[in-house]
C-alpha cells in the first residue's frame, strides 16, 4: 500500500513558452502548498500553436527546452515527482514529438513517452486536425515507478487522443500500472461529449486511478479546449476536478490499496481469455500471459 497526494494543473497555454513556464511555476507552487507530491501538467504545457511555421520556429530539442529546465528545477526545489504532461520537442529528422516527461524529486528525468495515436479528425463544427502532418507518432508504451515515502506506485503514460484506444491502458494495467494518465488538450466539442465518460471507463475497466490534467478555454491560437481536469478512482468515481475551463489546481489522495481492492472485487484483468475473430486469434498479453 502506497499513499500520496496527486495534483492536476489546468492551464491555458499560449504561443509563448516563457509565459507558459511562468504559469506552470505558479500552479506547481499552489499544488505543493496543498500537499501534492506528484503533480501533472496538461498536454502541450509549453506552447499551443496551430501555425506550423511558427511552431517550428520556436521549437527546441529536449535538452534545450525552457519547460524541461523549468520542470526539473521545480521538481528539485519542491522534492516532488513532476509529470510534464507533454511538450512539443524538435527531433533530429526535422519532425516533432509530442512528448511527456517525468522528473524525480531530485530533478532528474526518469521517463519519457511520445504520444502514439495522432489526432487526425474532422469535427462537425468545422474544426479539422491532422497531427500526423507535423508529429512523429511514438511506438512504445511506457511505465514508471514513483518512489514515495510509503513505497512505490506504478504509473502508465498516455496523452490525450490515446484515451480512445483502451488496449494501451489494458496493457499498462496488465504490466502493473495502478495509476493511468492522460494529460490532454481536448477540444471543447469532443470534451463535452466524451471527456468524463472515457476517463471513467479507462479507470473502471482497469481497476486503476486515472489522472488527467487538461488545457481549458480559448487559447491565443484560436482553439478552444474543454478543461475539467480530473482524478478518477478505480471504481470510476471522480475524486477531484477543476470545474470548468479556467486555470486551476485539483488535489486528491491516491492509495494504491484502493486499486488492489477494486481488482479483487472485479478481477477482469485475471479473467481475460484468448478468443478468435474469424481466422484471427486475439491474444491476452502482458504480465498475465507471460506468467502462464
Amino acid at each position: 500500500m502506497t499513499i500520496f497526494r496527486a495534483a492536476v494543473l489546468q492551464m491555458r497555454s499560449g504561443r509563448e513558452p516563457e509565459a507558459n513556464a511562468e504559469a506552470l511555476e505558479a500552479l506547481v507552487d499552489e499544488a505543493v502548498a496543498r500537499g501534492a507530491n506528484y503533480v501533472q501538467s496538461p498536454e502541450m504545457t509549453g506552447m499551443l500553436q496551430r501555425d506550423r511555421a511558427a511552431l517550428m520556429e520556436r521549437l527546441r530539442a529536449e535538452d534545450d527546452d525552457l519547460l524541461v529546465a523549468t520542470a526539473a528545477r521545480l521538481a528539485s526545489r519542491h522534492g516532488i515527482h513532476l509529470h510534464l504532461g507533454s511538450i512539443a520537442v524538435a527531433l533530429a529528422d526535422g519532425r516533432v514529438a509530442n512528448r511527456a516527461l517525468l522528473f524525480a524529486p531530485d530533478g532528474t528525468r526518469t521517463a519519457r513517452y511520445d504520444k502514439i495515436h495522432m489526432f487526425d479528425v474532422d469535427l462537425d463544427n468545422g474544426e479539422s486536425w491532422r497531427e500526423s502532418r507535423t508529429y512523429r507518432p511514438g511506438g512504445e508504451a511506457v511505465l514508471a515507478d514513483l518512489a514515495l515515502a510509503g513505497g512505490t506506485a506504478r504509473l502508465g503514460f498516455a496523452i490525450c487522443y490515446d484515451m480512445r484506444f483502451p488496449h494501451l491502458f489494458r496493457e499498462e494495467a496488465l504490466n502493473g500500472a495502478e495509476i493511468l494518465t492522460a494529460p490532454a488538450a481536448f477540444t471543447r466539442q469532443t470534451g463535452e461529449a466524451h471527456w468524463h465518460v472515457l476517463l471513467r471507463a479507462r479507470a473502471i475497466e482497469n481497476g486503476a486511478f486515472m489522472i488527467a490534467a487538461a488545457q481549458g478555454g480559448v487559447h491565443e491560437d484560436g482553439r478552444e479546449t474543454y478543461g475539467h481536469s480530473l482524478i478518477v478512482d478505480p471504481w470510476g468515481r471522480v475524486i477531484a476536478e477543476v470545474d470548468g475551463n479556467e486555470p486551476g489546481v485539483a488535489v486528491a489522495e491516491i492509495d494504491t490499496a484502493v486499486a488492489a481492492a477494486a481488482r479483487g472485487k472485479v478481477p477482469n484483468l485475471r479473467n481475460a481469455r484468448r478468443f478468435t475473430v474469424g481466422d484471427a486469434t486475439v491474444a491476452v498479453t502482458g504480465a498475465r500471459e507471460a506468467a502462464e
